[in-house]
């Protein structure tokens, strides 16, 4: 806990080029090529790519088939997500023995609060050396680190000298690092944003803290106000160690449009017992379930209901799942994403149990979900799914 008054010391960690790394990590043969991670070819986006891609114009969030028409030579692969999960997994333990004050913002990259830890560790800039060293020995990939008095600040900082980078920011030195960079390095600031800014004669951090906050705020509202303060390198906000779920999902973009209902349910029947057996590993049910559809000219409606009861059921989210399809116009358009999330949680030993019970034996049902979740475990995703999806 840092005491009121007390200075504190933020380290932003985050992953160099994180699948594509560990992609050469297994196959060292993949080394100083462009690799490029993510979906198929045809509608696929790209998740990450090495930095030997990236200087073809290849970045995340990319049409696949963008960067096959940017890269040619890349090499192409599919996302391993079980993989990355373990690694990081590594990752973030080696993070945790410095600090218990770790906040997650993705599979490769966290804020440590450091501020109690220099008795035991050192500096934070002696911290922040130990980490990437400690990665490279025991993953054998890098880590490129900021470090500031804010969030907000060493986030900025970790991205200055990608990749196996560390950029120290001391106190003093915030508005002199921050004051001549381009307005996009802030950090939630998207293009529509930059746009109007530019219109506004707004290109640097020392333009926005040099512009009346009264502008900002006539312009954006309250987000004009905490831009005018973030580009001061004014951030109050804790590194909090774990955030709650809200929602659980799992959405699938096809390779072919989806023309028929059917079609559709038969896709949907495979994202509910995905995220039914998501929310079991984590002990939650849910009672809000929503129904995402992007359509193949890329417009997206979502449709939800809340359940009377929490469920964890497959089953009983596909139903839901096909009554809101209903009330979209699937099989009247080529779709060409589905998706599935749960959310308004409680933890199932929260749950007050009803006082009659139906006629189907809950505990039954719990002892089922338990075997079932037991072989995919034992013998992966296939080991054992509903007999409509053998042909999915």
């Amino acid at each position: 806990m840092v005491e009121q008054g007390q200075q504190r010391h933020i380290i932003h960690l985050d992953m160099d080029a994180f699948y594509p790394s560990v992609e050469v990590l297994d196959n060292p043969e993949l080394k100083g090529k462009p690799v490029i991670v993510g979906g198929s070819r045809e509608r696929g986006v790209v998740s990450s790519a090495s930095y030997e891609a990236r200087k073809f114009g290849v970045h995340s969030a990319q049409p696949i088939a963008t960067a096959v028409r940017l890269c040619p030579n890349g090499i192409f692969l599919p996302g391993r997500m079980a993989r990355y999960k373990e690694v990081s997994g590594q990752i973030f333990e080696i993070f945790h023995r410095f600090t218990p004050l770790v906040e997650p913002l993705s599979i490769d990259e966290g804020f440590l609060d450091v501020t109690g830890s220099i008795r035991l560790f050192g500096s934070p800039v002696e911290i922040a050396k130990t980490i990437k060293q400690t990665v490279l020995e025991e993953t054998g990939l890098t880590v490129s680190a900021g470090v500031a008095p804010s969030k907000f600040v060493a986030k900025i900082a970790s991205d200055i000298d990608k990749p196996d980078g560390l950029t120290v920011v001391p106190r003093d030195k915030v508005r002199d690092f921050l004051d001549p960079l381009p307005i996009k390095k802030m950090w939630g600031v998207g293009k529509v944003t930059q746009e109007t800014l530019a219109r506004l004669n707004i290109h640097t951090f020392k333009d926005l803290n040099r512009t009346p906050v009264k502008v900002l705020e006539k312009a954006f509202g309250k987000h004009g106000v905490k831009m005018h303060a973030l580009s001061m390198g004014i951030d109050d906000r804790d590194v909090v160690p774990e955030h709650n779920v809200k929602s659980i999902g799992h959405e699938e973009t096809f390779a072919e449009d989806i023309l028929d209902p059917d079609s559709a349910k038969k896709e949907l029947l495979f994202l509910a017992d995905r995220v039914a057996r998501r929310m079991r590993r984590e002990g939650l049910e849910g009672r809000t379930v929503t129904l995402k559809v992007k359509y193949n000219d890329f417009k997206r409606v979502t449709r939800s209901t809340t359940l009377q009861d929490r469920t964890d059921d497959g089953q009983e989210i596909y139903a839901t799942a096909c009554s809101l399809m209903e009330k979209t116009a699937v099989g009247k358009r080529p779709v060409r994403l589905l998706g599935i999330s749960i959310s308004h949680f409680s933890a199932e030993s929260e749950e007050q149990l009803s006082l009659f019970v139906g006629k189907e034996n809950p505990g039954s049902k719990k002892e089922l979900h338990a075997a079932l979740d037991s072989i995919e475990e034992k013998f992966g995703d296939k080991g054992i799914r509903p007999g409509t999806l053998l042909k999915r």
